[in-house]
C-alpha cells in the first residue's frame, strides 16, 4: 500500500509526537507499505492557516495520514471529495491545552472543522479518543 504522511518539519525532531510518528512509519514500512513523508514548513499558527490557499492534496496514494498537529494547514484542503481515505493521527488537541478560554474557543472551532474533514482517526491514547469524541458531538 502507498501511504502519504503529512507532518510539519521532519521526523527527526525530538518531541513526543514525532516519536509516535516515527514509530508508526517504521511499523508501516516493516509491514511492506511504502510511506512517503509530506513535510510542510513549521511556522506560527496563523501562517499555517494561509496554507489552505495553496496546499493541495497530493496524488498517487492509497491512503493519507495527517498528523493532527497540521490541522490549521489542512482544514480547507480536506474539504470535499478525497481521492483516498484521510486518517488523522491525533496525539492531543490544541484546544485542550491550558490557556485563556477565548483562545481555546478559537482553536476548538478550527480543530473541530478539521476533525470533521477526515475519514477516520488513529489515537495515541484512550483519553485522546474520548476528548475527540466529546468535541465531535458538541
Amino acid at each position: 500500500m502507498k501511504v502519504g504522511f503529512v507532518i510539519y518539519g521532519s521526523l527527526d525532531t525530538l518531541s513526543g509526537g514525532d516519536l509516535y510518528d516515527r514509530k508508526l512509519v517504521e511499523y508501516l514500512r516493516s509491514q511492506g507499505d511504502e510511506v512517503e513523508i509530506i513535510s510542510l514548513p513549521w511556522r506560527n499558527y496563523f501562517a499555517h492557516l494561509t496554507d489552505n490557499f495553496a496546499f493541495k492534496l497530493p496524488s498517487g496514494f492509497d491512503i493519507l495520514i495527517q498528523d493532527e498537529l497540521n490541522h490549521p494547514s489542512l482544514i480547507g484542503t480536506n474539504r470535499g471529495k478525497h481521492p483516498y481515505p484521510i486518517i488523522s493521527l491525533v496525539h492531543h488537541l490544541r484546544c485542550s491545552e491550558l490557556r485563556p478560554k477565548w483562545q481555546n474557543d478559537f482553536y476548538r472551532f478550527i480543530e473541530k472543522k478539521y476533525l470533521q474533514s477526515v475519514d477516520g482517526f488513529i489515537f495515541n491514547s484512550q483519553t485522546t479518543k474520548e476528548v475527540v469524541n466529546g468535541l465531535m458531538v458538541n
